[in-house]
């Protein structure tokens, strides 16, 4: 294991137990820090860094590398060249400089979305956290210039939108608050950089979700397609502690457990033996029985909601099996979509059962090393193979280098889930604790600023380290719209940033399209066997010694 609870060098703490992404197992809105990822929204880049620097020296105590994970690959460095120079640069010391790597990317078929930095959102749907947070997560999400995802059922579990119990989908959603509420909160942040993604599941798509974002909101949104996710193999939950909501869940076609509807369930809830409910989605495909089935179906639903208007439409799969991801890859890349996010298991930001989240699909590494195979076939073919997303356990700067350089050319982003809600909760403590009377509509949890943020500063002007970066970018007035929540975004985006950048120069490589997955090498044997990535012994030893020989 990368991480162990306390991490002198950088003075960060995990509350509970750290993954293998360096986040607690468990995650909680209400923490006080201070993981890597919570302290860097409020310091930055600054976390780069060892600390008390002047009274210290560091060394890196990662010396054995165990196991196959992303942690077991490591990042190539060169004594010498620049490639990827933006234009104007030339390759002379003043400008191969790590500043002027070039971060921005761009994805899709024939419309392309730009992105300012390599970086999107996993799918923020109907759970209660990204209810509350929404506009930390939203607005920053605009800011940085990055997709944000609104996953499903957002309609469904929104008692005050409208769903006409018509079977048509066309104008079946009278009114939906929430979906809107989200959309346009990215919306008004946006600046052509990033996309507001909207996803569809089994519920969604009888609901006619797609029909009300086509009529309302048109190409202003990518349409996604939903497959499963990393975190689980059956559809998405969340949990109610209201018998009268799990009943209206229930009315609206979920499946709620147990039954709300049932007498002695009643009673057992009234009585306290229940004290909650599941609300549970259901699987697709599931009248299908052959992979043949499964693409004319696929192919279908591409088209219909091409024909609704949408120009830019996206599929989002799990941690199945190899031939689920050689279906996802083919089936994108036929139907010609303008992304594929493939999601390894481990993640999860709702509520997963807890040993189905430990023990089914394919973790993340080998997942996206098998990606990268299935899609050089396609390529290999003259095929214009889908632009890709890799999400699955991700956190820190080395964790996007390393994931865009084991699918490269074809891995365009990097998802993060559970990492980039710390800003939105941590933030959102700050501005309550700071503005008493603004704690419930930011869903704040502190009374006070905790020691760990004071030690940082007691405003936001003293604890966010990019405020001013901010300011400067949408003017003072502006700023006071801002949640502090994405301010966090933006300043733990920053950090992620500038970490990138120092990577990449490291690399010469000064241009995103430059990575390769020669800039990567595996620390170990098995790593190497499973990833096709060359052991860090064997990475250039043919021409080390030419050199030697010459």
């Amino acid at each position: 294991m990368r991480f162990s609870k306390n991490n002198d060098v950088l003075g960060t703490t995990n509350r509970g137990n750290p993954t293998e992404s360096s986040l607690c197992t468990l995650c909680r809105a209400d923490c006080q820090g201070k993981c890597e990822t919570w302290l860097s929204s409020l310091v930055g880049r600054k976390l780069l860094y060892p600390r008390s620097f002047g009274i210290s020296t560091a060394g890196a105590d990662n010396t054995t590398h165990v196991g196959v994970s992303y942690n077991s690959l490591r990042i190539q460095g060169y004594a010498y060249g620049a490639n990827g120079l933006n234009e104007g640069l030339s390759n002379n010391p003043d400008d191969c400089i790590f500043p002027n790597v070039g971060l921005e990317t761009e994805f899709g078929h024939k419309i392309k979305t730009k992105v300012r930095m390599p970086l999107m959102t996993g799918a923020l749907g109907s759970t209660f956290i990204a209810a509350k947070y929404w506009d930390s997560f939203a607005i920053g999400g605009a800011l940085v210039g990055i997709p944000v995802v609104i996953g499903e059922n957002v309609v469904g579990v929104d008692r005050e939108s409208e769903i006409s119990p018509d079977k048509t989908k066309k104008g079946k959603i009278k009114s939906a608050p929430e979906l809107e509420r989200r959309i346009d909160g990215y919306l008004r942040y946006y600046d052509g950089y990033g996309a507001i993604i909207v996803q569809l599941n089994v519920e969604d798509t009888r609901n006619g979700v797609a029909e009300f974002v086509a009529e309302k909101y048109g190409n202003k949104c990518i349409i996604e397609l939903k497959w499963g996710q990393g975190a689980k193999n059956i559809g998405g939950e969340i949990q109610v502690r209201s018998l009268d909501y799990a009943i209206f869940l229930k009315k609206r076609g979920y499946v709620v457990d147990p039954d709300p509807t049932l007498p002695e369930v009643q009673r057992a809830f009234e009585n306290g033996s229940i004290k909650s409910f599941a609300r549970h989605s259901r699987l697709g495909n599931t009248n299908l029985d052959t992979v043949e089935q499964v693409h004319d179906e696929f192919m279908s639903s591409v088209a219909y909601l091409r024909s609704l208007g949408f120009d830019r439409v996206s599929l989002k799969t799990g941690s199945y099996g190899m031939e689920e991801l050689a279906m996802s890859i083919k089936f994108a890349t036929e139907a010609k979509l303008d992304l594929l996010t493939i999601d390894g298991s481990g993640g999860g930001t709702g509520m997963s059962p807890w040993n189905m989240m430990q023990s089914w699909g394919v973790p993340s590494i080998n997942l996206h090393s098998k990606a990268y195979e299935y899609a050089s076939i396609l390529a290999a073919k003259g095929q214009n193979v889908v632009d890709m997303s890799f999400a699955g356990g991700f956190a820190l700067e080395d964790h996007i280098f390393k994931a865009i350089a084991l699918g490269a050319p074809f891995t365009k982003l990097i998802c993060m889930g559970r990492a980039i809600m710390i800003p939105g909760f941590v933030g959102s403590n700050i501005e309550g604790a700071l503005n008493p009377d603004k704690k419930a509509a930011v869903n704040g949890h502190w009374a006070e600023l905790p020691k760990t943020v004071q030690r940082v500063g007691n405003s936001a002007k003293e604890i966010f380290a990019s405020y001013f970066d901010l300011e400067d970018k949408i003017g003072k007035e502006e700023m006071k719209n801002i949640p502090y929540g994405a301010i966090a975004f933006y300043t733990l985006a920053d950090k992620l940033a500038c970490g990138m950048q120092q990577l990449m120069a490291g690399a010469r490589k000064f241009s995103m399209g430059q990575l390769t997955r020669g800039d990567i090498f595996s620390a170990n044997r098995e790593t190497a066997k499973e990833t096709g990535i060359l052991h860090v012994s064997d990475v250039n030893d043919e021409s080390a010694k030419k050199i030697l020989n010459s």
